[in-house]
């Protein structure tokens, strides 16, 4: 086990003389203000998600769109809750979440959709979660050992994607392309 580099009387010090820094203390090793906009634009990227998700949740029609529509629901519920996470992390690291609705889609990685076809609805969802896991893993790299608190949500949020990703390829697998109604 390595030795401590700084003695606890010294970490007790600086505790006190930042307090408030909140919980960024000297140990924290990444950029701050770098990760904070990351933060923010996998914010915009959640709410477009779960904005996306709920417009085809609502529209979706045809033989096989009220599992399909479930699916979206539960998707939208579980991109909110991303959203939160990633907004209260942004508090605790002394930042401010950016909610603003007239940049939401400029700042997020993923594009909303308002495709009317339940084939494509899920096509379109697809594509959103594979940019979410792509730019969720290129995040949790970058981040590596500097924040590890914010890596481990990016590692959260990115198994979920994985799994949401996971499902819609499985309805597309399940709904006959030929079938009236689709």
């Amino acid at each position: 086990m390595a030795e401590f580099l700084t003695d606890i009387r010294t970490i007790r010090d600086r505790a006190r003389r930042e307090i408030d820094k909140g919980p960024v203390t000297d140990a924290y090793g990444a950029d701050l203000n770098r990760v904070i906009l990351v933060l923010n634009e996998a914010l915009a990227t959640e709410i477009v998600c779960t904005l996306r998700y709920k417009r085809h949740y609502y529209t979706a029609t045809g033989l096989y769109s009220e599992p399909v529509a479930a699916e979206f629901l539960q998707h939208a519920q579980e991109e909110e809750q991303h959203a939160d996470k990633l907004a209260q992390r942004i508090v605790q690291l002394g930042g401010e979440p950016d909610f603003n609705p007239d940049t939401l889609t400029r700042r997020a990685h993923a594009e909303y959709d308002d495709s009317a076809d339940l084939i494509e609805m899920i096509k379109e969802n697809l594509v959103a979660e594979r940019v979410a896991i792509a730019a969720y893993t290129e995040i949790a790299q970058w981040i590596g050992a500097g924040d590890p608190t914010t890596r481990r949500i990016f590692e959260e949020l990115l198994a979920q994607e994985e799994e949401h990703a996971d499902d819609m390829r499985g309805l597309l697998e399940r709904i006959p392309r030929d079938q009236p109604g689709v």
